[in-house]
Formats: C-alpha cells, sequence, structure tokens
C-alpha cells in the first residue's frame, strides 16, 4: 500500500452483546462509535478511517483532550507540492528531521499513514547531491545549516514499513537517500578517523541553551553543515547522541538492504564500528553515563538527556539499559521529575527548569517525552513506561494546550502551543495504557490500564478505544477493574487491570505482560482466553509481577520470566 483509501468500507459493528460492561464503559463504548470526524481535514479522517483508530472517555477532560489533539495536530497537517505533510507546528514552521521526519512520523503512522509516508520523502526529495539530508524542510525549502538529529530516520522508516507494507518503489527510495546521507556524514563528521560522529555546532544536538554546548556556535560556520568554526573552543565533540544514531541508523539499514534482496553484511558491520566507537570515546563505565568529548580529548561532563538519547537508539543490552535506569533516568534527583523526564540533571548546579522558553537546560520537553517509550518498550519495561507516562498524562489533560515544555514541578504547559509532538504523545500515550497499540512486529496490544486513578481532575470513569487490522473491527472497553476486548462487537477477551494482551492480528494470544508496579494475579477470560498454564481449560489463574512476561504458543505456555522492576528513587 502507500496510504490510507478513502474508499475503505466501514465495518459492521453490531450492538453490543455483552451486559457485564458497567454504565460508565457502555457509555464509553456509545461514544466510540458515535464519534464525529466532519471537522477533520480529509488527511487525517481519511487516515482514521482506514486505520479505524479512536478513543472516547467518560468523566474528566480526556475525552475534549483527544478531540483538541486531533484538532491540533489536523492544524498541522500542511500541503506541500501537492501532498500533505507534517509540520511540527507551535513556533515552528517546517519539519525537522530530528523530530518531525523521524518519532513524529513514526507515531503519526498509525492514525495518518500516507501522510506519514509524505512526510518521510520530504527528506529524500529535498536531499543535496552530495548526500546530505536537510535538517528541516519549510515551504521555502530545504535547510542545510547543522545535521540536527536524534531518532534514527531507518527505524522510523522501517517501523512505518512494517505497520503499512509500503511499496517497494517507496522503500528504496528512502533506502538509497538514507546510504547517501550515511556516506555523507562518513565524510565529513569524523574529523579525527575514531568512527564516531561529530557535533560542530549546538544546533547539531537541537540542544537549545543547554549547558552542554555552552560557548558553542549555534550553527555551523557560514550555514554550512560540513564546515566547524575553528575558533569555537573545544569544537567539534565526538557526539554520543549522534553517535548513537548512526549506530542504531545502520543496523535499521542492514534490515532495509535484506528486505530489498541487497546484502546487509556490509551495514551490520558499520553498526558495530559505530557502536564500538561510541563506547570507546564517550562512555564513562563509573558514572555509568555518556558524555560529549572535546577537541582537546577531554569529557564534557554534562548529564543531559543524552543518555535517553542513546539508550533510544538500541545501544547496549538490557542490563546496561537497568544501570542507566537505576543511576539516572528514574533517579529523582536526576531526570525523574514527577511530570516527565528533564532534559538536564536536575543536581547539577546549571539546571535551569524554565519552561515558559525554548530551552533544553532543564525543563520537561514533549520531544523527550515522545522519544521515551521506544528505549523502554525495547529492554522489556512497560511497567516502568506506564509510571513515568501517568503523571505526564494528567498534566496535559488539564493543560490548555500542546505546548513543548512542562514545568518539571508542577506540570503547568510552557513554551508554545499546538505543538504536533505534544499532540501525538498523547495519542501515542493514551494507546500504550488503555488502547490498541498495532506493533511493527505484527499483530498488537491491549493493555489494561484505563486512565480511572489520574489526579487533578483528570480522571475518567471508562474509556473506549478501537483499531481495524486485518479487516477485523476491534474496540477495548475498560474502566477501573479491566478491559473487554470486542471483536466485530462480541467479546473475545477479559484482561485484568495490569495487564497488557499481545495478540495476532486475528486476535490469538502471544503473551501477557504485567504493566503494573506491583504483581497483580487474575485471569483472562472469553473466547480469545488460552488453556491455563496447568493445561486446564479456561482461563487459568496467574500473577504476573512487573515487566512479567507469560508467552503462549498454540494455547500452551512457552516462556516465562522479565527484568525487576526498577521504582522511582530518590
Amino acid at each position: 500500500m502507500s496510504g490510507p483509501d478513502a474508499s475503505v468500507p466501514e465495518v459492521s459493528v453490531p450492538e453490543l452483546s455483552v451486559p457485564e460492561l458497567s454504565p460508565p464503559a457502555t457509555q464509553a463504548l456509545a461514544c466510540l462509535r458515535e464519534a464525529d470526524r466532519s471537522a477533520l481535514s480529509s488527511a487525517l479522517a481519511e487516515g482514521l478511517a482506514a486505520t479505524g483508530a479512536g478513543f472516547a472517555a467518560v468523566g474528566g477532560p480526556l475525552q475534549e483532550r483527544w478531540g483538541q489533539a486531533l484538532a491540533d495536530l489536523d492544524a498541522c497537517l500542511r500541503k506541500q507540492r501537492g501532498v500533505t505533510v507534517l509540520h511540527e507546528g507551535g513556533a515552528y514552521d517546517g519539519a525537522w528531521v530530528e523530530s518531525t521526519g523521524t518519532i513524529s512520523a513514526e507515531v503519526l503512522s498509525r492514525f495518518a499513514p500516507q501522510a506519514a509516508a509524505d512526510t518521510f520523502a520530504l527528506f529524500a526529495e529535498h536531499q543535496r547531491d552530495d548526500g546530505l539530508i536537510p535538517y528541516k524542510v519549510t515551504r521555502d525549502g530545504p535547510v542545510f545549516s547543522q545535521i540536527q538529529m536524534v531518532t534514527p530516520l531507518a527505524r522510523s522508516v522501517w517501523t512505518h514499513h512494517r505497520l503499512h507494507t509500503e511499496s517497494t518503489a517507496w522503500l528504496r527510495r528512502m533506502y538509497e537517500a538514507m546510504s547517501a546521507h550515511d556516506a555523507w556524514l562518513a565524510a565529513h563528521r569524523d574529523t579525527r578517523g575514531t568512527g564516531a560522529v561529530e557535533a560542530f555546532c549546538t544546533f547539531d544536538a537541537g540542544h537549545d541553551l543547554s549547558p552542554r554546548f555552552w560557548f558553542a556556535p549555534d550553527r555551523c560556520l557560514g550555514g554550512e553543515a560540513s564546515r566547524c568554526d575553528p575558533e569555537a573552543p573545544g569544537m567539534p565533540y565526538i557526539a554520543p547522541d549522534l553517535t548513537a544514531n548512526v549506530a542504531c541508523q545502520r543496523t535499521y539499514l542492514a534490515q532495509i538492504a535484506e528486505e530489498l534482496g541487497e546484502d546487509p553484511t556490509p551495514w551490520r558491520a558499520a553498526a558495530a564500528a559505530s557502536g564500538e566507537a561510541l563506547f570507546a570515546h564517550c562512555w564513562d563505565a563509573v558514572d555509568a553515563a555518556f558524555y560529549d568529548l572535546d577537541a582537546a580529548g577531554q569529557p564534557v561532563r554534562v548529564l543531559s538527556d543524552v543518555q535517553l538519547r542513546v539508550m533510544a537508539c538500541e545501544i547496549g543490552d538490557d542490563d546496561l539499559f537497568a544501570e542507566v535506569l537505576r543511576r539516572h533516568l528514574f533517579a529523582t534527583s536526576r531526570f525523574l521529575s514527577h511530570y516527565g523526564l528533564t532534559s538536564l540533571a536536575m543536581d547539577d548546579p546549571r539546571f535551569d527548569g524554565d519552561h515558559t522558553r525554548n530551552s533544553w537546560a532543564g525543563p520537561v520537553n514533549m520531544l523527550t517525552m515522545i522519544r521515551a517509550p521506544h528505549a523502554f518498550e525495547h529492554h522489556g519495561r512497560p511497567a516502568e513506561l506506564a509510571v513515568l507516562l501517568k503523571p505526564v498524562l494528567t498534566a496535559l489533560a488539564v493543560a490548555d494546550r500542546y505546548p513543548q515544555c512542562l514545568d518539571p514541578w508542577s506540570g503547568e504547559a510552557g513554551y508554545t502551543s499546538r505543538y504536533s509532538p505534544a499532540a501525538l504523545w498523547l495519542l501515542d500515550a493514551v494507546e500504550r495504557i488503555c488502547g490498541i497499540l498495532p506493533m511493527p512486529s505484527g499483530g498488537f496490544a491491549v493493555t489494561s490500564l484505563a486512565p480511572t486513578r489520574l489526579e487533578h481532575g483528570a480522571a475518567a470513569e471508562a474509556v473506549a478505544a478501537s483499531r481495524r487490522l486485518g479487516g477485523v473491527a476491534w474496540e477495548a472497553v475498560s474502566d477501573d477493574t479491566g478491559t473487554v476486548l470486542l471483536r466485530d462487537g462480541a467479546e473475545h477477551l477479559r484482561i485484568p487491570r495490569g495487564w497488557r494482551a499481545e495478540l495476532t492480528e486475528d486476535g490469538t494470544l502471544t503473551a501477557v505482560v504485567g504493566v503494573a508496579p506491583r504483581p497483580v494475579t487474575g485471569r483472562l477470560t472469553g473466547p480469545g482466553a488460552p488453556g491455563a498454564p496447568d493445561g486446564a481449560a479456561g482461563g487459568g489463574e496467574l500473577t504476573l509481577a512487573p515487566d512479567e512476561r507469560v508467552r503462549w504458543a498454540e494455547g500452551v505456555v512457552v516462556g516465562r520470566g522479565g527484568p525487576t522492576f526498577i521504582a522511582p528513587r530518590a
């Protein structure tokens, strides 16, 4: 496919025949089925129709805020050269490769696939003849004054392709563009021959106002990304986030090459070399942290959200992620504020939590938050992710806009409004805690953590979410006790609160995962429930620890395990 088709037939959903639903849950399901998308543009409305994505809430502000997220997202979908592409929104006119063209388009892919595909392609279309991909594209054209990379483009492209099976021509076009960009980086951003990637300026990392780049220029010399100002003290940096980006990028380019019938081996070798350079030059084993290495060979000891960026690039094993999580990301003296992950460690004397401006010197940035789930999910930690998401969901549920920054102390909305990463974060978070989440590996996940326990008046009484997958209309109806999954309107599976169920596209259960911060005992029931672990018929009782995964194959348990839960610590 190449995108949603306005002629996608509506799936007939019969009236609910499950009397056990609570009255609020029944009302939420009715609201879900009566959703009006007539005010949205054709690009978003057709995307929602094709994917079947929907959400409704009874009680609290979430219903209105989900609708506002769609409206703000719709305002950020702009026509360029005859196609609809995503713009960053807020104070930012255009599409940035660090965000709009990668993680934001990756999330958008689940709601408006064609707009996501065209947003990715925007950067290939405007690539320079020497291979450099623009750091942003506006209606006036591409801009090349820095590289500004964070989320690996190849990962986002591959995720989109696996969700929607894009045409080979589209995938090859993106592959060739990313391959040429990789060659440009190797030629121009490794002046010391280390095999790593260098930052020449602050905006290469998009770290505006961060102490990480004090005394560095904002942009590359003369507005040209291949030039580093020789008068800038300490520059260039060997940058861990840029090096991790390329390592991850090459790993996914190997997968794309294999999909296109090419040899993936050179890309895998290149990815391994990038990873080795990252640890050789940027890793501090004593601090369990990644630092820039300046031109004099000295580490720049500023603890920033670089730690999360590297982890989101799939660097290291589960043990490394656990160490970084324990010592930094889930330490409330470092990065874990009550309202999200800060952009600078809070125990750094240079920390500045001012959320009223575009700053990476301290406040919670919604770009950090939309990038975070991949790191947690990749390392099998949905329970910790749920802990992180819920207060931020509360903050955005009671906010008056979708901002770039949040106050770490109060959750108050700060700089700018109608910011597409923030709107997309809410859509993504809802699917991760109480919706139907399509998985790039195939199938989908349904998490039973209805937002019924949010604070500050944000809690709902019940929620309902929908998706169309493989021609089947799926609906998940949740209240404080659990979730009922409906298949074409009929009960398929009941999931206890605190569990996530993973299913194939046809509804066969493959795993359940503990997503609460404590063990939860319960049972799966309904036509989609497998046999109990002891082989008995029906849904047997299970106790799932946080992050514990129980896997089934043909109705039989074939594996059980998971990491030890890491709670927030002072």
